[in-house]
C-alpha cells in the first residue's frame, strides 16, 4: 500500500494512461479525484476502482482553463482537506500537419492543452501542497518534450516546455518537501495514439528498439514510483518509458 492515506488528483483520468494510473494509485490505497472533460468515462472509472474496494470521486474540467485547474485543487482540498499528489496527465494533438498549415486556433488548443495547463496545474497544486507540509507531482511530457517530430511543432514544444517547467519547480521546491517530476512516454497504445495510426497498433514496431509500443500500465507503474515514497529522493527527472526510442 505505497499510497496508504494519500489523496490526490489524476487530469485526463478517463481513458489511457490517467485512467490506469489512476487505478494503479487506487490500489495502492490512495483516494484519486478523476478529472476530465468526459463525466461518463470518468463515472466508468470510479466505477472500477470502487468495486476493487478503493476510494475515487470525479470532477469535469477543461485541463486547458487555467481556472479549471485552480477549481480542481479546491475541490480536492475542500473535499478531502489536503493534497498530496499530483498526475497532470491530459494532453492530445490533432492530425500531423507542417506548421504553416496549423491554423492559430489548432495550435493555441494544443498549446492551452499541453503547456499552459500543466503550468497552472503544477502552479495551484504547489500552493496547495505548502498548506499541508509537502507533496509529490507527475507531469506527463512525452518522448517528445526530448526530442523533435515532423508536423506537430505545436505539441513538441509544448511538450518541451513542460520539461523545462519540471526542472524549474523542482528546483524551487526542492527544499520544501514537493518533489516534481516527469515522464516521457513513448508511442503507447492510447486513444489519441490509435486514432494518428490508424488503429495500427504494429505501425511503429520496427523503428522502437524493443520491437513493440507500450501498454498505458507500464506508464502508471512510473508514474506510481515517481509519486511513492520509494523516490523520495527523486526529483526534477524526466524518466522515458518508450522501449528505447529515445537512445
Amino acid at each position: 500500500m505505497l499510497m496508504k492515506d494519500k489523496t490526490g488528483l489524476v487530469t485526463g483520468a478517463g481513458s489511457g494512461m490517467g485512467r490506469a494510473s489512476a487505478l494503479a494509485l487506487a490500489r495502492e490505497g490512495a483516494t484519486v479525484v478523476l478529472a476530465g472533460r468526459g463525466a461518463d468515462k470518468l463515472l466508468a472509472v470510479r466505477e472500477e476502482i470502487v468495486s476493487a474496494g478503493g476510494r475515487a470521486e470525479i470532477k469535469t474540467m477543461d485541463a486547458s482553463r487555467r481556472e479549471d485547474n485552480e477549481a480542481l485543487v479546491a475541490f480536492v482540498v475542500e473535499r478531502f482537506g489536503k493534497l498530496d499528489f499530483a498526475f497532470n496527465n491530459a494532453g492530445g494533438h490533432a492530425d500531423f500537419k507542417p506548421i504553416e498549415a496549423t491554423s492559430v486556433e489548432e495550435s493555441e488548443w494544443v498549446i492551452d492543452l499541453n503547456f499552459k495547463g500543466v503550468y497552472y496545474g503544477v502552479k495551484y497544486q504547489v500552493e496547495a501542497m505548502l498548506r499541508n507540509g509537502g507533496g509529490a507531482i507527475v507531469n506527463n511530457a512525452s518522448i517528445f518534450g526530448l526530442r523533435g517530430m515532423n508536423g506537430i511543432a505545436h505539441y513538441v514544444a509544448a511538450k518541451h516546455a513542460v520539461v523545462g517547467l519540471t526542472r524549474a519547480v523542482a528546483k524551487e521546491c526542492a527544499t520544501r518537501n514537493i518533489r516534481v517530476n516527469a515522464v516521457c512516454p513513448g508511442a503507447t497504445e492510447t486513444p489519441n495514439y490509435l486514432r494518428s495510426a490508424g488503429g495500427d497498433v504494429h505501425l511503429l514496431d520496427a523503428v522502437i528498439p524493443m520491437g513493440r509500443i507500450g501498454q498505458p500500465h507500464e506508464v502508471a507503474d512510473a508514474v506510481l514510483w515517481l509519486l511513492s515514497p520509494q523516490a523520495a529522493y527523486v526529483t526534477g527527472t524526466t524518466l522515458s518509458v518508450d522501449g528505447g526510442m529515445a537512445v
